[in-house]
């Protein structure tokens, strides 16, 4: 499953667009813009799943670097303090890294 079958291509060009400077990343910003925070909890979860590159049940912020690039092979590399900001938004147990009800509540709330 690939997050094009889930979120429009223009939405996601749109997302990745709007933070293409460094450090210009915002995440409830970018769930906005590609249209994830209009989508249902189980297809949050679906995109949670392809984010998952490990496949661990969750998002470790080594993974989370590499986000931008998951929406659009060509987009840029999260800078440190995006990702540690990004992880802190989410990490609502404090175990350093993103589970999927994490996920799924930074989203949609």
């Amino acid at each position: 499953m690939s997050l094009a079958s889930i979120l429009s291509a223009d939405a996601i060009d749109s997302a990745i667009k709007d933070c293409q400077a460094p450090d210009s990343f915002c995440h409830r910003k970018f769930f906005q813009l590609c249209g994830l925070t209009k989508k249902s909890p189980q297809d949050v979860k679906k995109v949670f799943g392809i984010l998952d590159n490990d496949g661990s049940g969750f998002v470790e912020e080594e993974e989370l670097k590499f986000f931008l690039q998951r929406f659009s092979p060509g987009a840029r590399v999260l800078s440190d303090k995006e990702t540690k900001e990004f992880l802190c938004a989410a990490d609502d147990d404090s175990d350093g890294r993103i589970g999927a009800e994490e996920f799924q509540a930074m989203v949609l709330s």
